[in-house]
């Protein structure tokens, strides 16, 4: 995450939507009746079959620490989740709880310590049990890189700092240093221990199984690197991390704006720019809409959504790089999410944090409810949302969690949803909405259900008629405050009502 500032006859079937009304939820606001839609699928045409998993990140900050009001929480909606290829970074604003190494060796003796790391890998390790992870332990120790003078970082664990990564060139132009840092943090974890610099053994006692490692985030923003630095780095790195764990699998790049560095794609999806026997088992990139700080929340939805039509479609542009260069490579788009202009002050003076409204957060849900479906029409691999906690002072509007109690909001139920309606192996039917302010994409699912996932784009109600609505099942997520998980409901006629950003899946009767 960057640190962004503003910036068949019978098989098809005619739907009509407006998310379910309830007595206790507020309706839309608007001055005139629901608008009526039609949304025509046709069952036997089939588009594509998805590839694409549901999953999300965890990023380390203070509120996962041992101790938290909300740790416990967080970890059991991990856990509940039950989803594959999760994604976890130690990051860079807490360099104490992401760097284990944070002084240089001196006189024979190293700085290693995993006292307030390992607690909380610990915990992910064991809510993740059962599941693939992708791990990212992000930020290189900032003395590995040449610096005018040394770079402090606080002494409290628990407080962010943005500018502890500084530098753009290696201490040690070969990377072997920063290799072997990574080697060990692996072999730390997969292997028991390691031996340090001085020559001394480390026991740890761990021997995870981790699937994947990605090497380093946003690269394009953290050191300023160029195709040819990373893929310098990340050569170094995967060679010393196969001589600890020659199963591990690598996830690259983790590129932020993918659609402004074309570059690095087509340099390093080149394997003639890679050291014999690398392999490109995987490559990664981020998401985000947000808005400009003038914006209100009518607007949003319609930057929202356009922004996210622009990222599918710079999508569409790297799978045809990808194709061409590297095509056994899978892609995981593992931060998708929205971070409101409310967080473009965080690290600044004077800084405070305001309430999001209702709407946002199901707004939010939206977005990532349509870029997974738009992934998954592209054959994409992974779709993670991100992230499980933010708070404020560390993407408050990025967060899946209410950071007060741990439990889940609108975009954690939204991929809930997901996760338990849709999966690989499923088949997207042919579909067309006749207005392009409801989303509609067929399913045919692997054990044969035929689904609708339906999203409002825009915060007014819908109404739509199902001619072959009645018993239709509904899973759907609207304003209700409180952020209650999915109500459901049966179709007991042909039309259904939708309100405003509406998340719905409708399965069909069989």
């Amino acid at each position: 995450m960057k640190f962004r500032k503003p910036f068949h006859l019978l098989c098809v079937m005619c739907v009509v939507i407006s998310i379910p009304t309830c007595s206790n939820q507020p309706t839309a606001p608007a001055t005139s009746a629901p608008e009526k839609a039609s949304v025509k699928v046709n069952w036997d045409k089939v588009v594509t079959v998805s590839k694409t998993n549901t999953t999300l990140q965890v990023v380390v900050n203070p509120p996962l620490r041992p101790g938290s009001k909300i740790v416990k929480n967080v970890y059991q909606g991990v856990k509940d989740l039950g989803c594959d290829y999760v994604r976890y970074v130690p990051w860079l604003p807490y360099p104490k709880l992401g760097v284990a190494e944070l002084e240089p060796p001196k006189d024979g003796n190293t700085s290693w310590d995993f006292s307030l790391i390992d607690p909380m890998t610990e915990d992910f390790m064991n809510a993740t049990s059962g599941h693939s992870v992708i791990i990212n332990f992000s930020t290189i120790p900032q003395w590995m890189w040449k610096t005018d003078k040394p770079v402090p970082y606080p002494a409290d664990p628990d407080q962010p700092v943005w500018n502890y990564e500084q530098g753009t060139e290696l201490r040690d132009p070969s990377a072997r240093e920063v290799a072997d840092y990574y080697a060990r943090l692996v072999s730390w974890y997969t292997q028991g221990g390691f031996t340090d610099e001085a020559g001394k053994h480390h026991d740890s006692g761990h021997h995870y199984k981790i699937e994947y490692w990605e090497v380093l985030n946003e690269v394009e923003f953290e050191h300023n690197m160029t195709p040819q630095t990373y893929t310098h780095i990340y050569d170094a790195v995967v060679a010393a991390i196969h001589k600890v764990q020659p199963q591990m699998k690598f996830v690259g790049l983790a590129l932020a704006a993918p659609s402004q560095k074309p570059e690095m794609f087509e340099y390093f999806l080149n394997p003639k720019n890679h050291q014999a026997g690398v392999p490109l088992d995987m490559i990664s990139y981020h998401f985000y809409a947000s808005p400009s700080p003038d914006e209100t929340a009518a607007t949003k939805p319609y930057t929202f959504f356009a922004q996210a039509d622009g990222f599918l479609n710079s999508v569409r542009y790297i799978e045809l790089i990808r194709q061409r260069l590297s095509p056994h490579t899978q892609t995981t788009v593992d931060e998708i999410g929205s971070i409101d202009s409310i967080d473009f002050g965080q690290g600044e003076a004077g800084y405070v944090f305001k309430d999001l409204p209702q709407s946002y957060w199901n707004l939010s849900a939206g977005i990532y409810a349509y870029v997974y479906a738009g992934l998954s029409r592209q054959g994409i691999d992974v779709a993670g949302e991100s992230q499980m906690v933010g708070y404020p002072s560390q993407f408050p509007s990025v967060s899946m969690v209410d950071w007060n109690t741990g439990k889940g909001n609108t975009r954690y139920w939204v991929l809930q949803l997901l996760h338990d309606s849709f999966g690989p192996g499923d088949k997207i039917v042919e579909a067309e909405s006749s207005t392009p302010y409801v989303f509609a994409q067929g399913y045919v699912t692997r054990d044969g259900k035929h689904r609708l996932l339906l999203i409002n784009k825009r915060d007014r109600s819908f109404e739509y008629t199902i001619p072959a609505g009645t018993g239709a099942e509904v899973e759907y997520l609207d304003q209700t405050p409180g952020f209650p998980p999915p109500s459901k409901m049966q179709m007991s006629g042909d039309t259904l009502s939708l309100q405003g950003l509406s998340v719905a899946v409708v399965t069909l009767a069989e």
